[in-house]
């Protein structure tokens, strides 16, 4: 499934501030995304996308925001743009986020879509759309996969 947003999703609405005083993600999913989307905490599944507009990601530069979308099972974010401290805290955490122009605007909540990473593509199976992007350099990649930052530094390190 496809979960869709507009433009300028802040933080704020990501992960309200209310539930600051956690670091435990299973207490962050619970509450991602609540104050503009009641449904998704109860409705989302692992492998669901996030589809948004401009900005995604704007406002403070919460780490809580990228790790409550990870902890909900979100396979990846794509968006027209994100802000540049969410896109660097996502990258952190080994959350794979987009960058994609047109999706946003082509796409239907139950859409199946194919991610590729490797080859940067996002295949729309549903209505037979092929959209590209720029793939992640090697080492950003590399991170992702590896769950975060700190893991991928683990094993630069021999940890």
């Amino acid at each position: 499934m496809n979960w869709i947003y507009g433009d300028d999703v802040d933080t704020d609405v990501i992960i309200p501030a209310r539930y600051l005083n956690s670091n435990d993600s299973n207490e962050l999913k619970m509450h991602c995304m609540e104050d503009i989307d009641k449904t998704f905490s109860k409705n989302v599944k692992v492998g669901d996308f996030i589809i948004a507009g401009e900005n995604f990601g704007c406002g403070s530069s919460r780490e809580h925001a990228p790790l409550a979308i990870k902890a909900s099972g979100i396979k990846a974010v794509i968006a027209k743009s994100f802000a540049r401290i969410f896109y660097r805290n996502a990258i952190n955490i080994g959350l794979v986020i987009v960058e994609n122009s047109e999706i946003q605007d082509n796409i239907d909540k139950s859409d199946v879509i194919e991610l590729n990473l490797d080859n940067g593509y996002i295949y729309n199976k549903t209505k037979n759309k092929m959209y590209n992007f720029s793939p992640y350099p090697k080492e950003i990649q590399a991170m992702v996969e590896m769950g975060g930052l700190v893991e991928y530094t683990k094993k630069k390190m021999g940890l």
